[in-house]
């Protein structure tokens, strides 16, 4: 059984970093794991996608539009942009945080007015998860994706516990370790 995971979000909210964390505990977990960067823009604000594909043995490392069990959205409307990769079984969350690009705020184009109902009237399972509140709150909004991860590790095919070693292994043991720490655990409260 292969498990697809599409991370998604805009520059400099860590999309890459999270999906590697993630391929990273399904390997120390004794997976097969690829990681893809789809799209990405190395500028801050650039639509980024990462797949991540988990399995006893991988042949390809993309995913498959209608195939992903899981969609993790570090911002709703690029959410709402990838859900046509979700299986119909499958299970978004999504940070209801709303960034607003250059051709919005110009006029150009509009800002769907609810990403998340818009999934769920597309018959869509979707667990918001105020990501990005909570990472306030824990004193740093680039928390948020530490929650998210935090989120999302009951939906992944391995211990919870070696997707938080992988988020935790980047800070060593010092303060930004802790607040990394209290982040992940934080979002395991808001698990689906």
């Amino acid at each position: 059984m292969i498990t697809d995971v599409l991370v998604v979000g805009i520059g400099g909210q860590g999309v890459m970093t999270a999906a590697e964390a993630i391929a990273r505990a399904a390997l120390e977990a004794g997976y097969e794991a690829t990681k893809t960067e789809v799209t990405g823009m190395s500028q801050r604000g650039g639509v980024v996608c990462s797949q991540v594909r988990i399995g006893e043995r991988i042949e390809a490392s993309e995913i498959r539009p209608g195939t992903a069990r899981l969609l993790i959205a570090f911002e709703a409307a690029e959410g709402l942009r990838w859900s046509h990769y979700l299986a119909p079984e499958g299970c978004a969350l999504l940070d209801p945080w709303r960034a607003v690009p250059p051709v919005v705020s110009s006029g150009v184009h509009q800002y769907p007015a609810d990403p998340a109902e818009e999934l769920r009237a597309a018959n869509r399972r979707v667990h918001e998860i105020d990501a990005r509140g909570i990472a306030e709150r824990l004193g740093d909004a680039r928390l948020a994706n530490s929650v998210m991860l935090g989120a999302a590790a009951s939906s992944l095919p391995f211990a919870a516990q070696k997707l938080r070693n992988q988020v935790l292994r980047r800070f060593g043991r010092g303060e930004i370790a802790a607040q990394n720490a209290a982040a992940f655990d934080a979002g395991r409260a808001f698990a689906p």
